[in-house]
C-alpha cells in the first residue's frame, strides 16, 4: 500500500495502514526522513501499482515485518499453508520428469537442459504467488527479524521446523498422487533420470549446490519485496528458479518431490537415498539463504544508512 497527498507523491505503508518505521531507537538517514514523510503525507489505501523505485532501507524494513508476520503465525496455519506448498511444488517436478522423459540427451544435452530450465519455475510461480510457505523462499526472510533483535532464534527455529515438515508432507503425497497418475503423465523415465541426478553426486558438491539453489530463492524473496506486484513478481520468480534450473542445482524441497516419486516407482531408490538428499539440500539451502543473502543485506543496508 501506498500513503499519498494531494500532490500524488506516494509512500509505502503496511497492510494495516501504519507507516512502515523502522524501529523507536533507529537511527538511520532513513528512519529520519520517515518521520518527516509521516508528518506531512496522510495514508490512504490506492489501488495502483507504485512503479517507483523502493529505497533499500524500505526494503529491509518490509522484510522484517513480513518475517514478522510468518514468525508470529499459529503453528497450525504456517503448517497447513507449508503442506499446500509442497502439493504444488509436486507439479514442478511432473514438469521437469516430463521434458526429462521426452527429450533425448543423446541428441543434444544443452536442449534437455534448457527445456527442463523452461519448465522448472511454473510450479515455483504458482506455489509463491499463491501465498503458501516455502522454506527456501522464507529462509532469509524470517531471519530478517532476529538479526534486528525484534524476535529470537526459537521463533525462528520454530518457524523453519514447522515449514520443512509441512513442504515434505505436501511432496510426498503430491508424490503419492502423480505416481499414481502416471499411466496417464507417463513420466517414469523422467523421474528415474532426475532422481540420478539428486542422488549421484557427493557431499562437498551437492552441498555447494544446494547453497547455490538457497541463494538464489532468497534473493528472489528480497527482490520480490522491491517489485511491484503482478507480472513483473512472476517475471522475478521466473528468472530465479530458471537458473536455478539451467544450472541442475539442487532444490531441497522440489527436489523432495522428485526423489519421493522416484523412491515410488522404481526398486533402484530407497528412503535413505531420500532423506540422504534432502539433509544435505536443506542444509545448503538455508546457508544460500541465511548468510549470502539475509547477513549480508541486512549488514550492508544497516552501515550503509546510519545517520553521519
Amino acid at each position: 500500500m501506498n500513503k499519498k497527498d494531494q500532490d500524488g507523491t506516494s509512500e509505502i505503508v503496511t497492510s494495516s495502514g501504519e507507516p512502515l518505521t523502522s524501529k523507536p531507537d533507529s537511527d538511520t538517514e532513513r528512519a529520519h526522513e520517515r518521520k518527516k514523510e509521516d508528518q506531512d503525507y496522510v495514508p490512504v489505501i490506492i489501488k495502483r501499482t507504485d512503479e517507483s523505485k523502493v529505497h533499500p532501507d524500505d526494503i529491509l524494513e518490509r522484510a522484517i515485518s513480513e518475517g514478522i508476520e510468518q514468525l508470529k503465525r499459529p503453528w497450525a496455519s504456517l503448517f497447513l499453508s507449508a503442506i499446500a506448498a509442497g502439493l504444488i511444488l509436486g507439479f514442478a517436478a511432473m514438469a521437469v520428469a516430463v521434458v526429462a522423459a521426452a527429450v533425448d540427451e543423446s541428441v543434444n544435452p544443452l536442449i534437455e537442459r534448457l527445456a527442463i530450465a523452461f519448465v522448472y519455475p511454473l510450479g515455483f510461480i504458482i506455489c509463491i504467488m499463491s501465498g503458501t510457505q516455502l522454506f527456501t523462499e522464507h529462509t532469509a526472510t524470517a531471519v530478517y527479524p532476529v538479526l534486528d533483535r525484534r524476535s529470537n532464534l526459537l521463533e525462528l527455529l520454530r518457524l523453519w521446523g514447522l515449514v520443512i515438515s509441512g513442504n515434505l508432507v505436501g511432496t510426498f503425497f503430491s508424490s503419492w498422487l502423480i505416481s499414481s497418475a502416471d499411466v496417464i503423465v507417463a513420466a517414469n523415465e523422467g523421474y528415474i533420470e532426475v532422481a540420478y541426478h539428486l542422488t549421484h553426486f557427493g557431499f562437498p558438491s551437492l552441498l555447494i549446490s544446494a547453497v547455490l539453489a538457497g541463494w538464489l530463492m532468497a534473493q528472489g524473496a528480497w527482490i520480490l519485496l522491491a517489485t511491484p506486484p503482478q507480472s513483473s513478481q512472476i517475471l522475478c520468480i521466473y528468472i530465479v528458479t530458471f537458473l536455478i534450473g539451467v544450472g541442475g542445482l539442487h532444490h531441497s524441497i522440489a527436489g523432495s518431490a522428485e526423489i519421493f516419486t522416484a523412491v515410488m516407482i522404481s526398486d533402484s531408490f530407497s528412503f535413505y537415498d531420500a532423506f540422504h538428499f534432502i539433509g544435505i539440500a536443506l542444509l545448503g539451502n538455508l546457508i544460500g539463504g541465511s548468510v549470502f543473502v539475509a547477513i549480508l543485506n541486512y549488514a550492508h543496508i544497516k552501515q550503509t544508512q546510519q545517520k553521519k
